[in-house]
């Protein structure tokens, strides 16, 4: 039977997954950003609701509620990105025998690998993800003239989705997968279930993990996993995680200082040494299988990728907040400094026990410094989130979701000049609530 207190987050979880499908439908008046500030909205109704449903019926709630919330990202195609269709063809040509890094989709000698789904004919390329070769074909792939970026697990994860269909469908169910299990670790964790509906809930894995089917989701669990072993002790497994999460998407590489948290106020531990070398260790020898097959072209298009976003020298893109108060030379440099306060404050003052703590702080500071425009990005923040229940720093991925609608610098350092108040004002609010607390409680005695 259904509690008073359950009934509300009901109705309010019921209210958010049907505004999430109308979202990926993009049904009904609103436009896109309209369903996005709804879907919003929606959200920071229902978790708070959450938090008063008892334990026994919040868990089960949590589930089919994190069910819900990606299964409508099925809905439709991908939406808002065109990464998936990469993810195809990278498991379809190692299904082939041929290593992902050896062609470019539009090589000649890969022609027969081709399919219309990933290669449609005859419709004038006129589709928003349809673009195309330098021979006059049409491609869904993005960038079809360059090389993989995405390193080695994620490259085995593409391969063993292949016998789904060798379609985007079955990436996208795969998404469903990823993001319903991490939501069961997070309960698994033994938190209040409130905090794993932080990701489980969360509009972004509607959109991110399941209808654009990013494979940062899959770093995500793993980073989820790798820090949860390392709170218990369990450092080769933790090591192993975390070095398999860096090698889906290098971007989990900014929770490594939280699992070692205080190693600089301490002796290092022989914990220390064993997850920091499985981690790196597990990195390096994913990379072997490829190394042998493609030699250096293993870096596929990573240095051209961050060339065209933004992050070189004389073509500065990123680093919005830090270029209102710095010329554009000293930008990288400014948030490189930065970013290693932060990592050297972790490492000496972060808490081992709480480790998603630290990683948090590293990786939501990053993305501030940064400034990136993809807001999948932040589904390795979300996942923290719900780790550490400080839900302020989900004003980053939702600052990065505000760019990528919008565009142009303006719009990066409002969003991003949002967030940064977002995550500094809330603790203090925080603070301050708790004294107040304090005192009325002194008060009645």
């Amino acid at each position: 039977m259904i509690s008073r207190t359950a009934l509300p987050c009901l109705l309010a979880l019921a209210a958010l997954v049907t505004a999430l499908a109308l979202t990926v439908a993009q049904g009904g008046a609103l436009p896109l950003h309209g369903w996005y500030l709804l879907d919003a909205a929606l959200f920071a109704v229902a978790v708070p609701l959450l938090r008063r449903v008892p334990g026994r019926q919040a868990v089960p709630l949590v589930l089919a509620g994190s069910l819900a919330v990606a299964a409508v990202g099925l809905l439709a195609p991908p939406r808002t990105s065109d990464d998936a269709y990469r993810y195809v063809w990278d498991g379809r040509v190692q299904a082939a025998g041929i290593s992902p890094y050896a062609h470019t989709p539009d090589d000649p000698a890969l022609a027969r690998l081709r399919d219309p789904g990933l290669f449609p004919a005859g419709d004038g390329c006129t589709g928003w993800d349809e673009r195309p070769t330098a021979a006059g074909d049409c491609t869904r792939i993005n960038r079809p003239a360059v090389h993989t970026v995405y390193p080695p697990v994620a490259q085995a994860w593409f391969l063993a989705l292949h016998p789904l269909g060798g379609g985007v469908r079955g990436v996208q169910a795969a998404g469903v997968l990823l993001a319903v299990a991490t939501t069961g670790l997070l309960l698994g964790a033994g938190r209040a279930p409130w905090r794993a509906a932080l990701w489980g809930w969360f509009p972004g894995v509607t959109v991110w993990a399941v209808n654009d089917a990013h494979v940062d989701t899959l770093g995500a669990l793993l980073t989820v996993a790798g820090l949860g072993c390392a709170a218990r002790g369990r450092a080769v497994r933790g090591g192993l995680l975390l070095g398999g999460a860096v090698a889906t998407k290098l971007l989990p590489a900014l929770a490594l200082p939280g699992a070692l948290s205080g190693l600089l106020a301490r002796r290092p531990t022989r914990g220390d040494v064993l997850l920091l070398g499985s981690a790196l260790g597990a990195f390096a020898l994913s990379y072997l299988p490829y190394v042998a097959a493609s030699g250096t072209s293993v870096l596929g298009y990573l240095p051209g990728y961050l060339r065209e976003e933004g992050y070189e020298q004389g073509h500065i893109d990123r680093f919005g907040l830090l270029r209102l108060v710095l010329p554009d030379r000293l930008a990288p440099w400014a948030a490189g400094l930065v970013l290693a306060i932060v990592v050297f404050r972790v490492l000496r003052r972060g808490d081992r026990e709480r480790p998603w703590a630290g990683a948090l702080l590293v990786t939501g500071t990053a993305l501030l410094l940064v400034a990136p425009g993809y807001p999948w990005y932040g589904l390795l923040v979300v996942a923290l989130v719900a780790l550490d229940g400080r839900w302020e720093w989900l004003a980053v991925p939702a600052a990065g979701q505000a760019l990528y609608l919008t565009g142009g610098q303006t719009a990066q350092q409002l969003a991003y000049g949002t967030a940064l108040c977002v995550v500094l004002l809330v603790p203090l609010l925080r603070q301050h609530l708790a004294g107040r607390a304090v005192v009325a409680v002194a008060g009645e005695r």
